[in-house]
């Protein structure tokens, strides 16, 4: 039994470590469902919507990378710019 909870617990830090946070954006005029549909892909995929813009089309995210793959290829029309999410500075540091 505590094989299993130990095998259990290695895969929740397995999934937790494959997530990436990622910033999504579209280009301007890109319809709300395309956005909507990106959104749902990330969910259903077990990632985390963190933050909604409203200034621009996008959001921030925890999505899986195959996820990310997946939102890159779901528009033609409306390629999303993904961008990881990281701390950036006004003197480079």
């Amino acid at each position: 039994m505590k094989l299993l909870f130990v095998l259990l617990g290695l895969l929740s830090l397995a999934l937790a470590k494959s997530l990436k946070s990622v910033i999504i954006t579209f280009p301007k005029g890109t319809p709300s469902n395309v956005i909507d549909e990106a959104k749902s892909s990330i969910v259903d995929s077990g990632g985390v919507i963190t933050h909604e813009y409203h200034l621009i089309n996008g959001f921030a995210a925890e999505a899986p990378v195959n996820c990310l793959e997946t939102i890159s290829a779901q528009s033609s029309q409306y390629n999303p710019t993904i961008e990881e999410d990281q701390i950036v500075s006004a003197n480079g540091k």
